[in-house]
């Protein structure tokens, strides 16, 4: 079960809308579990993880053991169902890590196994795969894509300096490791007051993998974001949303919108962007992990609306004695209270700590 969790997270981000679920499947008949074939969900979002491993086991699937990160699909969409695929491959037993709550799966899946008589085992590993299905969960049971938040603070606690340039806090393998958290992401986040700081690419930089940059989004309520910015003389290489108000002036969204940057807008809520709206339209765009890297004044405020379900803060050590401006706000702090600590990690001279909603 490892493994096919493992192989579903190599995914995440390239299957949005579809969750990136991970398969294996298993000869348990000798002595010792022999691993027939292995799949993940595609690029896109199809085919299924099941689907993958099914064919490449062919007729040795027949009295197997499948492995699947996620309870199997049961519902008609664009490929009939996974259950039926695993019915029809002879599949002898099914072991899941934890249910699909889409209300079109929701236990449907492992009914019609066992209506089929395979033997289905579920809630194997069920922590680790609710994380890495934690998209997708939040978007069919709230309505909106999973947020982690990314902060990084100074060994004194402090993300930035009021004026001057950027501190640059985190070292080249940290930085190199944030890079591959953006390539696993649907979106990723910034507040407009970080374009106009900082006038960051957004981008994916690990050889290899800049294909894998994901959609860029910036807040920004009275669309103050430049033409000139890094990020809209992209756009026409790597989709870039800004998400505004609805009184926000409509000369400066023609602007951008020639440059291809595509213009969301959402009501205004005590003079900014609605930030429970704006979500709620990301996740009507299929949108399940978006990954939030802008800086302390947008955490706090997503802190405020309780929109955290994830929180990495990254303790950096390169730039010591320098800045003024606190990484944790005040409600994030306070939220931090009632999030749960469940990992750290070393990355070279930096120390991430993770945090979820319990």
């Amino acid at each position: 079960m490892r493994l096919a969790i493992a192989l579903g997270e190599r995914n995440l981000g390239r299957t949005w809308p579809n969750p990136s679920v991970g398969s294996v499947v298993v000869d348990e008949s000798g002595g010792a579990p022999v691993i027939i074939a292995q799949g993940v969900t595609q690029p896109g979002g199809r085919p299924h993880a099941e689907r993958v491993a099914l064919a490449a086991a062919g007729e040795r699937a027949k009295g197997a053991t499948l492995y699947v990160s996620l309870e199997p699909c049961s519902h008609h969409g664009r490929t009939p169902p996974c259950a039926d695929a695993v019915v029809e491959a002879g599949i002898g037993r099914v072991v899941s890590a934890i249910g699909d709550p889409d209300s079109r799966v929701a236990g449907l899946g492992y009914a019609r196994l066992r209506a089929a008589g395979i033997e289905v085992v579920a809630g194997c590993l069920e922590p680790l795969a609710r994380r890495a299905h934690r998209g997708h969960i939040t978007r069919v049971t709230k309505g909106r894509p999973a947020v982690t938040v990314k902060l990084a603070r100074t060994t004194e606690g402090l993300a930035g300096s009021r004026q001057g340039p950027r501190l640059m806090i985190t070292g080249e393998i940290a930085n190199g490791k944030v890079h591959l958290m953006r390539a696993h992401a649907d979106a990723v986040m910034v507040g407009v007051g970080t374009v106009l700081a900082d006038d960051p690419l957004l981008n994916v930089r690990l050889p290899g993998l800049e294909s894998r940059s994901p959609i860029r989004i910036v807040l920004d309520s009275h669309l103050r974001t430049p033409v000139t910015a890094r990020i809209v003389a992209g756009a026409s290489e790597i989709p870039t949303w800004i998400v505004t108000t609805v009184a926000a002036p409509v000369e400066a969204e023609r602007a951008l919108a020639a440059q291809g940057v595509e213009v969301l807008r959402v009501s205004v809520e005590g003079g900014q962007v609605s930030l429970q709206e704006a979500l709620a339209l990301l996740g009507t765009r299929g949108l399940t992990r978006v990954f939030c890297e802008g800086g302390p004044g947008l955490a706090d405020a997503l802190a405020q609306a309780d929109l955290i379900d994830e929180l990495i803060l990254i303790t950096g050590r390169s730039a010591r004695g320098q800045g003024d401006v606190p990484a944790l706000g005040l409600a994030l702090q306070d939220r931090m209270d009632v999030l749960d600590l469940y990992a750290d990690e070393q990355v070279g001279s930096d120390l991430f700590m993770f945090w979820e909603k319990p």
